[in-house]
């Protein structure tokens, strides 16, 4: 008998041991997917919440209402620039099925090009491209009834005038992005605005907001302030009207013109010619009509320089209304000759009423002299002086400040550094060898006349904001003491006599005070020197009974008429816009 093989039995020890390794391996593989559940659904949570609604959630920013601008006119306020609502026509190619179909039902109702409209709504990675701009609300109900997924309409206010293109240049323009540009929009965008709202909101698959999704959010826009000016609709349409015609008449191009208050530093009107529809902005081809040339394009002002000279050395107290002195006919200054105008009766004795009368250049040159105590040379001291007050005391080469866009300072020549120093600051003294704007030489003028204070020109006169609270901008004081008000009050006697020595038609009555100053100035040529032949003319001056209520600053481009620019083409629109303030705007007479 084979002896029987003996068996080991199995270990009850092992066998626990194998289950207690599968079930520690089934607790980790548990635990595994707990911690992973938990960083999914905890820690992960927003993230993948968003990625989920990020092909349903829409987000749209609400535009607040840009305010509205107003003007003065007979007592009261009238809108010059309102709101008009229209459409934006929009796609989000997300949710677009048929571009093609889709491109050829909506140019039915916005007469576009169906090819650039399914091209842009197969545009990749966008959730909002437009398509058309400037629906009118029967267009946009028209492609509301349409229903199609994935396009929109959104309104946006666009600028309305019911002035027409009264003061243009002035105001500016917003353009298709609500960006407000050139003058006054472009200077108070901000302030217009307001403060844009916004949608956050879930969509169906038609990219319909869904209202009641509690994870929608709305925060409300707030409104821009409106804003009205200073300027007078009256006298502004008067002011463009006998600018354009003075124009025509002196056979120039272009000019400006600017009416302000010298006793607050109120503009009230301000135009340019040529001019431009604010409405239809987008089909001007020379973006140069948009600039408002009044405060953005200075020029060398010529004569009319010269009363601020006079202003400058009466002030100093070197030279008196009634001095004489005996002009030589020219001056040699860094071997450069300064002569005169033909008219001004040659070398002998004048006054000073006689050089602004009889625009005297050596006249001018003299006074500036005095101004270093040594006549025949243009010292250090004189230069720094009459730098001083053309810079500290009348502001010049200096930004105004006023609300406009792209305004210019003008420039100055520093009196230490640079060619020709002598012959250089004698140029200033009459008008050339700097530049200014129009509306800087009324800003100085004004400060002259009415007393010593300079005033920072402005335009805004209220601001209302969304709450309907209205504040008033005062005057604000840039200077006081720019002149005697002695010296004011000789000056505006030596401008009267100027006037009524070059016999403005139809003449002025004694009952008023009007003063004034012609300037004519040669071109400078960008090759160096001065055209021999082009010359622009300027007037400034004032209008008032006891005291002067407005200064007045006409500027005229290349005239094409015989005579000197400031007296042939200036000085008739400078008359014309006096006479209608007098006639019409409440100049009140001498007591």
């Amino acid at each position: 008998m084979t002896p029987r093989e003996s068996i080991t039995p199995r270990s009850a020890g092992t066998s626990n041991r194998r289950v207690q390794i599968w079930y520690g391996i089934l607790m980790i593989v548990v635990a595994v997917f707990v911690l992973r559940l938990f960083y999914l659904q905890i820690i992960k949570h927003d993230y993948y919440q968003k990625q989920a609604l990020k092909d349903q959630l829409k987000e749209y920013s609400i535009a607040a209402e840009r305010g509205v601008i107003m003007a003065h006119d007979k007592g009261g306020v009238v809108p010059i620039v309102l709101n008009e609502k229209l459409y934006t026509l929009y796609a989000d190619p997300t949710f677009i099925k048929d571009a093609d179909s889709n491109a050829i039902a909506l140019t039915k109702i916005t007469n576009g090009q169906a090819g650039n409209y399914a091209k842009l709504m197969k545009t990749k990675n966008s959730r909002y491209v437009v398509l058309a701009k400037r629906l009118t609300a029967s267009q946009k109900n028209a492609v509301t009834v349409l229903k199609l997924a994935g396009i929109g309409v959104q309104a946006q206010d666009y600028r309305t005038y019911p002035q027409g293109s009264l003061a243009s240049q002035l105001l500016g323009f917003v353009s298709d992005d609500g960006k407000g540009t050139y003058g006054l929009e472009q200077a108070l965008n901000k302030e217009l605005t307001g403060t844009p709202g916004m949608l956050k909101a879930i969509t169906d698959a038609s990219g319909v907001p869904l209202a009641a999704n509690r994870d929608n959010i709305q925060l409300s826009p707030k409104d821009g302030a409106d804003v009205t000016l200073t300027v007078d609709v009256a006298i502004q349409k008067q002011l463009e009207a006998i600018l354009k015609q003075g124009l025509d008449k002196a056979k120039s191009s272009s000019g400006s013109a600017v009416i302000l208050d010298p006793n607050t530093g109120a503009i009230k009107a301000m135009a340019n010619w040529p001019t431009y529809d604010p409405s239809q902005y987008y089909k001007v081809a020379d973006a140069n009509l948009f600039n408002n040339a009044a405060v953005s394009s200075p020029l060398e002002v010529g004569s009319a320089m010269k009363v601020l000279t006079a202003a400058a050395a009466l002030d100093q107290g070197v030279i008196k209304p009634d001095t004489s002195y005996s002009d030589p006919g020219h001056w040699s200054l860094d071997g450069h000759e300064i002569t005169n105008i033909e008219e001004d009766g040659g070398p002998g004795a004048h006054n000073i009423a006689e050089i602004l009368n009889l625009s005297i250049n050596t006249g001018a040159t003299w006074m500036l002299m005095q101004m270093g105590g040594q006549t025949g040379t243009v010292t250090k001291t004189a230069r720094d002086k009459w730098h001083d007050y053309m810079v500290n005391h009348y502001q010049l080469g200096k930004l105004t400040g006023v609300e406009q866009g792209y305004e210019s300072g003008g420039t100055i020549p520093d009196p230490d550094n640079g060619y020709a120093l002598q012959l250089t600051y004698a140029n200033t003294a009459f008008g050339q060898a700097m530049t200014a704007t129009p509306l800087q030489m009324a800003a100085a003028l004004a400060s002259v006349v009415n007393g010593g204070t300079y005033y920072r020109p402005h335009l805004v006169d209220t601001y209302t904001d969304s709450t309907g609270k209205t504040t008033t901008k005062k005057p604000e004081v840039v200077r006081q003491g720019v002149v005697s008000t002695a010296v004011s009050r000789q000056m505006q006697s030596l401008m009267e006599y100027v006037v009524t020595n070059h016999h403005l038609q139809p003449p002025f009555t004694d009952s008023y005070s009007v003063g004034g100053k012609t300037g004519t100035a040669q071109i400078a040529n960008p090759a160096g020197g001065y055209f021999a032949d082009k010359y622009n003319g300027t007037y400034l001056g004032f209008v008032g009974g006891d005291k002067p209520q407005y200064v007045i600053m006409v500027r005229v481009n290349q005239p094409g008429v015989g005579g000197y620019a400031g007296t042939a083409a200036a000085q008739p629109i400078f008359s014309a816009l006096a006479h209608m303030l007098i006639d019409n705007f409440g100049v009140i007479p001498k007591s």
